[in-house]
């Protein structure tokens, strides 16, 4: 489903990514990670193809559906949770699905209001449901349980899980349960800065 050969990428004369390669085993988890800085993110925006490396490439099937969850929510402000989901949402997802999904992240009772005056938690949930109702072949979630409570964390991973069962998934987490809670088959652990 997805390879990488030889990623390399430097910033400033500083190496960040040298030659990375690994074969992301397909319609299942796995877990990215290293140190802050060690170029988890850089690999995350050179596979969705917003960076290019320096050398080295991504090996992805054209017609792949690919969604991300972005370290920032990247939400239309002005938007309701459930307009924002809808933008991006194929046309076979229904309405209500949305709402379904949106209700059982907590997000039942907000309505109609913008989602610029959500708090940061309630916007990561948006961009959660956002990403899984997109019905990815491929989905990047870059430390995708920033600002939840446990109890939330563990309900937004049982929702990929199922909403995203399919999907080849790379979770960007510091946090070993996150990973467990994720079920992740897998580790690529950029803190030597070789593949695993």
């Amino acid at each position: 489903m997805l390879s990488i050969h030889g990623i390399c990428k430097t910033f400033d004369g500083r190496p960040v990514l040298e030659n990375i390669s690994f074969d992301f085993p397909e319609a299942a988890v796995t877990a990215l990670r290293g140190p802050s800085g060690c170029g988890k993110t850089t690999l995350v925006n050179i596979i969705l193809g917003l960076l290019a490396p320096d050398a080295g490439e991504v090996r992805l099937p054209a017609n792949a559906r690919t969604a991300a969850v972005f370290q920032e929510d990247r939400l239309i402000e002005h938007f309701s949770a459930a307009r924002n989901v809808r933008l991006t949402a194929p046309a076979s997802v229904t309405d209500r699905q949305i709402q379904a999904a949106l209700a059982e992240l907590g997000l039942a009772s907000e309505g109609e209001k913008r989602v610029s005056e959500f708090s940061g938690g309630m916007r990561r949930r948006v961009a959660v449901v956002r990403a899984a109702l997109f019905q990815p072949h491929l989905l990047l979630l870059d430390e995708p349980f920033k600002g939840l409570d446990e109890e939330m964390r563990a309900k937004t991973a049982a929702f990929l899980c199922r909403a995203c069962a399919q999907a080849t998934t790379i979770l960007v987490t510091h946090d070993e349960t996150e990973a467990a809670l994720m079920g992740a088959k897998a580790e690529l652990d950029l803190g030597g800065k070789e593949g695993s």
